[in-house]
């Protein structure tokens, strides 16, 4: 017995017609969404500070708006993260959407997970809870559920233990449908979005990529795919960057198991198909993770436009003309940074291209240090500053940032509660048993391949890879194609050499982790976002093309792989 699990969103602000094309492309049982990323919670934090009402996904309702009648009249449930902060609030306003649109639909939510009550200074703190709150909503007889901070993975683990009647120590089970929930949660990463090797594929094929879709077996087992005549691509290539992203080593903690990435096995079962099976689970660990968004004070920036000669001696005129008027201010700012960055070339043929950036960015707790301050200091330079000189925009008046953090409490210490559709509130038990998380030992690796002639190249030509964020860490998982590249890759690209090749992360914790089955490394770069992606700490705030920047590093690669 097979369970079709769709996926229509993988951010909040994702394609909004999703929904209906995945409602009308093909048969589904289960259609999820995932609205909640780090930053998401914080948007949403602030939203509710101006409406207590408020602190959910709009535009899910507006989707629901078009689409809910579809999904009763063709039998598919849906779940979504789309509650955010108030999944009780959201659940209330589908119900009534439902009675205005005149459709018997039953909708229950999960709640549970808000403990901003207990980290004092924090405007969201939410724990990761896991899919056995939905599981409760599904077999009460729910056909929407929407919940707050779950783990994506969730959204699959919970449909899916509902649907099988599996146990909460099954599991291998529960492994591989994280694994499946895990590929569907961004969406069309998985369907050819944000694919490393892009080119490979004609671009009229990528320019609108279909959602996902997971047929699931009863043994945990998944086949990813995508709705016919869809565009995108689904091969082991897609969906070996997907499970890289966003994840660390082998063991993969989740509040239901954790899953050993190392045990994945990804074969191609067809055009468009991949088959995902062999996964191996754990019990999880006794914590469960607790992201805390907090206000980190205010920010403000303004880009000098650099033009033809002299960049680096300009560059240094206007450095020390707005430090010493920062400096003199009644309130200095805390943090001042700044960064040049190099986009001009000798002899240019337009002005732009004639031309460098130098950026700076100034933080503190204080509105003021980096409002007027700044503001009055860049514009008063117009007349007095260094040959050619103006700024991509004038400075304003600075804005709150945000910063997120990491904290773990006791699974027995948080109250996860499914409220179903006829207003009973169960509460849903922690994991049977628990596990402390341990790294896994050194795996195998191939020998390394005989010498022979090379040549400096990107890396890229023979390595994919995807980045992402984990709080101020980064990831970035690389792969190779082939065996012989695999030999390669597994002994060349060292903790060290990623050092070397990514100079931001030479005095920075490299941690890599060898996924042999998946011929694949991933990297943990400890500290590259500072306090996370709403702090916008670096050029790329949530590393989403650090992977990109990496491939396009040369090497000497080995002329055969050439």
């Amino acid at each position: 017995m097979t369970l079709r699990i769709g996926n229509a969103s993988g951010f909040y602000g994702d394609r909004f017609d999703a929904m209906r094309e995945m409602l009308t492309g093909g048969g589904l049982d289960v259609l999820t969404g995932d609205y909640l990323a780090e930053l998401t919670m914080l948007i949403l934090g602030r939203d509710r500070l101006k409406d207590p009402a408020a602190g959910y996904a709009r535009t899910f309702l507006r989707q629901l708006e078009e689409c809910l009648g579809l999904a009763h009249e063709r039998g598919v449930r849906i779940v979504a993260n789309a509650g955010g902060l108030n999944p009780a609030g959201l659940a209330a306003r589908v119900r009534e959407l439902a009675d205005r649109l005149g459709l018997p639909v039953r909708v229950a939510h999960v709640e549970g997970d808000d403990l901003t009550a207990s980290h004092p200074g924090g405007l969201a703190a939410h724990a990761y809870l896991g899919g056995f709150g939905i599981a409760a909503c599904l077999r009460a007889g729910a056909d929407v559920v929407v919940t707050g901070r779950v783990t994506d993975a969730s959204l699959v683990t919970g449909p899916a233990a509902a649907h099988f009647g599996w146990r909460p120590d099954d599991w291998d089970r529960l492994a591989g449908a994280t694994v499946a929930g895990h590929l569907l949660e961004c969406g069309a990463q998985v369907t050819g979005g944000n694919y490393a090797f892009f080119a490979d594929h004609a671009l009229d094929r990528l320019r609108h990529p279909g959602f996902p879709l997971a047929e699931l077996h009863d043994d945990g087992s998944a086949v990813v795919t995508k709705h016919p005549g869809t565009g995108g691509v689904v091969d082991t290539g897609t969906v070996t960057a997907q499970l890289l992203y966003e994840t660390g080593g082998a063991r993969y903690a989740g509040p239901d198991v954790t899953t050993r990435l190392d045990t994945v096995r990804l074969r191609q079962d067809g055009p468009d198909r991949v088959r995902v099976d062999g996964v191996r689970g754990e019990a999880p660990p006794p914590t469960l993770k607790v992201g805390v968004n907090r206000l980190g004070g205010f920010r403000n920036e303004v880009t000098f436009v650099l033009t033809g000669l002299d960049i680096e001696r300009k560059a240094e005129l206007v450095r020390r003309q707005l430090d010493d008027t920062l400096r003199a201010a009644r309130r200095a700012p805390a943090e001042v940074r700044w960064d040049l960055v190099r986009t001009d070339r000798p002899d240019a043929d337009t002005e732009e291209t004639a031309s460098a950036l130098l950026r700076l960015v100034v933080r503190d707790r204080d509105p003021e240090a980096v409002g007027r301050a700044l503001s009055g200091a860049a514009v008063e330079l117009a007349l007095a500053g260094y040959p050619g000189f103006h700024v991509l925009a004038p400075p304003g008046k600075g804005a709150p940032y945000g910063v997120f953090e990491a904290a773990h409490v006791p699974q027995d210490s948080v109250t996860h509660t499914a409220v179903l559709h006829d207003g009973r509130r169960l509460t849903v038990p922690p994991a049977p048993r628990a596990r402390a998380l341990a790294d896994v030992p050194a795996p195998d690796l191939p020998p390394p391949l005989p010498d022979g002639p090379v040549r400096r190249a990107p890396l890229g030509l023979v390595a994919g890879a995807r980045s992402g964020d984990k709080g101020g860490s980064a990831n970035v998982g690389v792969w190779a194609r082939t065996d012989d590249a695999w030999r390669w890759l597994a002994h060349e690209l060292t903790a060290d050499r990623f050092r070397e090749l990514i100079p931001e992360a030479r005095t920075l914790p490299v941690t890599r982790h060898a996924l042999p089955a998946l011929r694949a490394l991933n990297f943990v770069v400890e500290g590259i976002l500072g306090e996370g992606v709403a702090a916008q700490h670096r050029f790329d705030p949530q590393a989403k093309a650090l992977g990109e920047w990496l491939r396009a590093r040369h090497l000497d690669i080995p002329e055969a792989l050439l």
